[in-house]
């Protein structure tokens, strides 16, 4: 079957049929399993191999979507997991993306808002709905300084293509760089923008505008 597959994982099923109503609507979707647990939806990922995972961060049975998240890109770096999630603090936004998370939206946003994360995800791109991203802005204006100021032109174009989920090489085939120059510009934006790790370092990126809150390749 064509179209892009999807794992719902939620420990209310009142919510996982809401999402598969909302995504069996849409044309090029289709729903090829549930989890209401961390474990199960491990399971689910292996069985399904889903284009997207839709996972909630609290589940039931001990270990919540985080783990669950770290899980399943453990067992396949490839993954794509779209957090769903009550919290809209944008703290839990960085954990999510710092787990290997590709998109992070909250449940109180609009229904299209979730539709559009889901295909930017399944895409390769990189969702972040609507008040996360105002949350995360807030937070940057906050400190008076944007996190860009430091960086050249150059280190601003990879950083975005970087933020927008490109791969090294295909930075390298974009800017006609050899991969090895990518990756130090990579090393020298991370230091001068005091990022921990990659994901952080997408954060920031998202938090000082460079890229939407549904980024995409």
């Amino acid at each position: 079957m064509s179209g892009v597959s999807v794992l719902l994982v939620d420990d209310h099923p009142i919510v996982r049929e809401g999402y598969r109503r909302l995504l069996e609507r849409q044309p090029g979707f289709r729903v090829v399993g549930e989890a209401d647990s961390a474990a199960a939806a491990y399971q689910a990922y292996r069985k399904f191999l889903p284009d997207v995972v839709v996972m909630d961060l609290q589940l039931a049975g001990g270990a919540g979507g985080l783990e669950a998240v770290r899980h399943i890109r453990q067992w396949d770096k490839k993954a794509r997991i779209l957090v769903v999630t009550m919290h809209d603090a944008a703290a839990y936004a960085l954990k999510a993306f710092e787990a290997g998370a590709s998109g992070f939206v909250t449940k109180g946003g609009e229904a299209a808002e979730l539709v559009r994360a889901v295909e930017t995800v399944a895409h390769g791109g990189r969702a972040l709905g609507d008040d996360i991203a105002r949350e995360i802005a807030a937070e940057r204006l906050a400190e008076g300084r944007s996190p860009l100021d430091d960086l050249g032109p150059r280190e601003t174009e990879i950083l975005r293509l970087v933020a927008s989920g490109r791969t090294t090489e295909e930075i390298a085939g974009a800017l006609n760089l050899s991969a090895k120059t990518v990756q130090n510009y990579h090393y020298q934006i991370k230091s001068k923008m005091g990022a921990r790790t990659d994901a952080h370092l997408v954060w920031l990126a998202i938090g000082a505008g460079l890229v939407g809150g549904e980024g995409s390749m």
